[in-house]
């Protein structure tokens, strides 16, 4: 999924010494993440400042970024990070990241009591019936946008209390579990935001289309590939709770932190070739997409999963529509707005 031509993003001093920064150096002012082009092209922004400035304060957003791959897992699991007080983790909890919201019940104890890590039947039938439906109403078309058509109602489908009108009825409040209760299932545009990246990120590979069609169990890894490559949140806010020393410099005790997940997610430290899409490689993560047993998590895997299938057989030759190609917007969540595809 490419991006749109970057513009108003400062550059590194020609004359700075490139290379990673030292540990423990001190921290630097660098590029914004307000700045005009992040909208763009955020990753370009970010390779500037794992590279330069991997820890700067960020005076127009008003918080500390943090670039690192091993920085940024710090900071979301680290004790001395809190939540911040403007989103919904709760101290002791989850960073809301990925497609977790931080609820309460995504803590380890509350999953250990409600088990779920597992979808209740009724609403994976739900699922594989809404796509099937979805899929085959676009299959006779000349043209489609995936987005609008797809995308946007599948994870409505599965809300606790969003019908899908008119293409399904009402999810009951509650389910086995718990797991059609908890706000995680209720917030459905980040899952659809991310099931628009994962679709945009196969259907420029046609081969892997078409190894798909013969084994659909790669979905789940093109699905956490995709999760890392393009995740549908790209920054979330933490607070440290006491001074704290990361690969850039050190953090004052109550300094306000933006965790950087799209870049974390293209760190070459972590992974190699960061900006290939590549359900393949050996050194996939799960760190980044959320607590493995949040409802969300679980849903938006089985949502890309049963999508998928439901596209390829309804619309076997499905493509990009002449000329079209999708590209990401967004700073704080990032994902296409549209995906205009031929299905026959």
């Amino acid at each position: 999924m490419q991006a749109d031509a970057p513009e108003g993003i400062p550059v590194p001093d020609p004359g700075r010494r490139p290379g990673r920064t030292a540990r423990g150096s001190r921290p630097g002012t660098g590029p914004s993440l307000l700045a005009p082009g992040a909208a763009h092209d955020p990753y370009r922004l970010y390779r500037i400042l794992r590279e330069e400035y991997p820890l700067s304060y960020d005076a127009p957003l008003g918080a500390w970024l943090v670039s690192r791959y091993a920085d940024v897992t710090t900071a979301l699991s680290d004790p001395r990070f809190a939540g911040f007080p403007h989103d919904s983790a709760p101290r002791g909890g989850p960073a809301p990241l990925g497609l977790c919201h931080g609820s309460t019940l995504c803590t380890p104890r509350k999953q250990r009591r409600a088990a779920t890590g597992s979808v209740p039947r009724h609403m994976a039938e739900r699922i594989e019936r809404t796509a099937y439906v979805l899929a085959h109403r676009i299959a006779g078309r000349q043209q489609a946008d995936l987005v609008k058509e797809f995308c946007r109602w599948l994870p409505a489908g599965s809300a606790a209390d969003t019908p899908a009108r008119p293409y399904a009825t009402r999810l009951p409040r509650t389910g086995p579990g718990g797991t059609a209760t908890t706000p995680c299932t209720r917030h459905t545009g980040l899952r659809e935001t991310a099931l628009a990246s994962f679709l945009a990120n196969l259907l420029d590979v046609p081969d892997l289309l078409a190894a798909l069609r013969i084994e659909p169990a790669l979905a789940v890894r093109a699905w956490t590939e995709s999760l890392r490559r393009d995740p549908p949140v790209q920054v979330v806010l933490r607070r440290t709770v006491t001074d704290v020393t990361l690969s850039g410099g050190t953090l004052p005790s109550g300094a306000p932190v933006a965790c950087l997940i799209g870049s974390a997610g293209r760190d070459p430290e972590r992974f190699c070739a960061p900006d290939l899409f590549d359900p393949f490689r050996h050194d996939q993560g799960r760190s980044l997409t959320g607590p493995a047993g949040c409802p969300a998590v679980v849903l938006g895997r089985l949502e890309a999963q049963q999508g998928l299938r439901a596209l390829l057989d309804a619309m076997p030759r499905l493509r990009w529509a002449d000329g079209f190609r999708p590209a990401g917007t967004g700073v704080l969540t990032r994902g296409p707005r549209a995906l205009l595809v031929r299905p026959g």
